[in-house]
């Protein structure tokens, strides 16, 4: 059975549509979710978007972190689906206390928007297991509200456990505490990062590469890690 993975579309969403291109394009089928509602209508796993729900009011994620639909989230990330939060969708998370942390504005206190390197530190988790641990990879990033930062006892307990996903390379684009830019819960089935991965899966329109223009689709590989574990996991 083809997988179904559900992207939930909040007021300021902008990349939802993106992610279930990503997702079509890895294999999966997309199922379009409304934030207001309560029914997951059973998909597989679930892909919280970027943008700026709720105009970034209060704090970035928070309102979205209390919308109806995040009751689901919670039980669904409980009973182990697999859970990725891009941007917005990782500042829920940490919002919505699924993963630890919070997210600040950027320490330069500017908009970023660039191509970022980053390098692979966990690929034991639902959305990590087609790269290799150190694996280098090149994908959008756009944020203003993304510097990571928790305490030095929860940050060395994450280094500890294995639960760093994600380190920026070359250039630290936010101020995120030990280059930090994505990290998983203790099971590895909620991941949430400030890059992009939808926008790096279809070439003539990812990242620059030494191939060639627009050709980067180190992307891809978080979608098809998700179709595995569901795999693995119905076998």
């Amino acid at each position: 059975m083809t997988a179904r993975i559900g992207v939930i579309t909040f007021p300021g969403s902008l990349d939802d549509r993106d992610a279930q291109r990503a997702i079509r394009i890895a294999g999966a089928e997309p199922v379009a979710l409304w934030h207001g509602s309560h029914d997951l209508e059973g998909v597989d796993a679930l892909v919280l978007p970027g943008g700026f729900s709720y105009g970034d009011y209060l704090r970035a994620g928070a309102i979205a972190a209390l919308a109806p639909i995040m009751a689901e989230v919670k039980d669904a990330a409980a009973k182990g689906m697999p859970i990725l939060g891009i941007c917005n969708g990782f500042q829920m998370l940490v919002e919505a206390h699924l993963l630890p942390g919070g997210l600040i504005r950027n320490a330069h206190q500017q908009f970023i928007r660039r191509d970022q390197r980053l390098r692979v530190e966990n690929a034991d988790t639902a959305w990590t297991s087609d790269f290799t641990d150190g694996q280098e990879i090149v994908i959008p990033l756009k944020n203003a509200d993304g510097g990571y930062i928790a305490s030095e006892d929860e940050l060395d307990r994450l280094e500890g456990e294995g639960r760093v996903a994600f380190r920026y390379l070359g250039v630290n684009p936010n101020g995120s505490l030990r280059d930090i830019a994505g990290i998983a819960n203790d099971r590895g089935n909620v991941v949430g990062l400030m890059p992009h991965p939808e926008h790096a899966v279809e070439e003539g329109f990812g990242p620059n590469t030494p191939a060639a223009m627009r050709s980067g689709v180190d992307g891809l590989p978080f979608f098809t890690s998700a179709i595995s574990a569901l795999a693995a996991a119905a076998v």
